[in-house]
């Protein structure tokens, strides 16, 4: 089921989430096809649960051939429980983001280039995973959903952070 995204401003948004209890449950299931149908219909990098008004640290992340993302790498389609990041170095780069919560707007945000994280999948299975560039920057940024922060907190510079057709007018560009 497509659930409605909570937008910025939303104090749900701002809170910290609880970790996930019991894995392999109908409850569990339903809330991550909900997220994967809401996020597909809505072209999305990712999306965290609390966007749509569930407090637990549960994020679902993945890009393959997305019109939204055309110079994006491909990112494997991942559901991510209870993870820990792991900073690898550190080096920080600048770049672009959006977020289905703060439609229409961009902002240049630093994140960590290289990382690891681990977690659990649906079924309670721990796994680790390295990863760098724009596949970081998606964990990253779904990540921070889980601890109450949305990226324009993130933002250094507020004259890089605007309207989407302000900042790059005539462009087609995603908001997450």
């Amino acid at each position: 089921m497509i659930r409605d995204v909570l937008k910025m401003g939303d104090p749900r948004l701002l809170q910290v989430s609880q970790p996930v209890q019991q894995f392999g449950t109908p409850e569990l299931a339903a809330l991550l096809q909900d997220m994967q149908d809401t996020m597909a219909a809505l072209n999305g990098a990712g999306l965290a649960a609390p966007q749509i008004g569930v407090p637990l640290r549960v994020v679902i992340f993945g890009v393959a051939r997305n019109p939204r993302y055309p110079d994006a790498e491909e990112v494997p389609f991942t559901v991510l429980c209870n993870p820990v990041l792991t900073p690898l170095g550190n080096e920080l780069e600048d770049g672009w983001e959006g977020c289905l919560s703060v439609p229409g707007m961009r902002g240049l945000v630093p994140r960590h280039l290289r990382l690891r994280y681990s977690g659990f999948d649906q079924s309670g299975k721990r796994f680790e995973r390295e990863a760098s560039d724009f596949h970081a920057r998606v964990v990253q940024h779904e990540c921070d959903h889980l601890d109450g922060i949305l990226y324009p907190m993130r933002i250094r510079d507020m004259r890089q952070f605007g309207f989407t057709e302000q900042l790059f007018p005539g462009e087609d560009i995603a908001d997450d």
